[in-house]
């Protein structure tokens, strides 16, 4: 499994090794020896989420807040999703500004989104299933959302006249926090 930093610091994209032949393919798709040398995080997967949307369906931006922010890896076992992470963490110098890419069944792309930074992903194509693993259980109480469309963090989804389709929560969820102020 190849590992790289991927936009901002934190992200990490992995891209398995796949090993084809006349019968199909085989690739290892975690590894928590690789995961931790990558990412430099050993908190343990503690819950796996998977997802199944139409084309056009836009879920998130979601995260958690601490105690119970979640750490996300991200992978596509049917489909393709432009999938998103935003940078929240208080003190980075990339606060508010996002990464995106295009990850599906056929290349096999991962993305780890740590702690501190809100999800979310369109789906390209009718019946995409995105699996994720997470460090921590959701949290009602400390799950929060962002506004998909907000016109501060400018996310350029490639939405090419889809009909966009969310959630009533996602619907209304509110702009980007402002950054907090530095304490004197």
């Amino acid at each position: 499994m190849h590992a790289s930093p991927y936009l901002l610091e934190g992200l990490v994209l992995f891209q398995p090794a796949l090993h084809a032949d006349e019968r199909g393919a085989f690739f290892e798709s975690f590894n928590a020896r690789q995961f931790i040398e990558a990412t430099g995080v050993s908190a343990p997967f503690v819950q796996d989420n998977q997802s199944i949307s139409r084309k056009g369906v836009v879920r998130g931006l979601h995260y958690q807040l601490p105690p119970h922010a979640q750490g996300k890896l991200v992978r596509v076992i049917a489909g393709r999703v432009f999938d998103v992470a935003v940078d929240l963490r208080e003190k980075s110098e990339s606060y508010g500004r996002w990464a995106g890419i295009e990850i599906s069944a056929h290349n096999n792309l991962q993305l780890w989104i740590p702690p501190g930074f809100a999800h979310g992903f369109l789906a390209l194509e009718d019946d995409t299933q995105i699996l994720y693993k997470t460090t921590d259980y959701w949290h009602r109480d400390s799950e929060r959302a962002i506004r998909w469309d907000d016109p501060e963090i400018d996310i350029a989804w490639p939405l090419g006249g889809l009909h966009i389709q969310l959630s009533a929560k996602d619907a209304v969820a509110p702009a980007l926090p402002a950054r907090p102020a530095p304490l004197l």
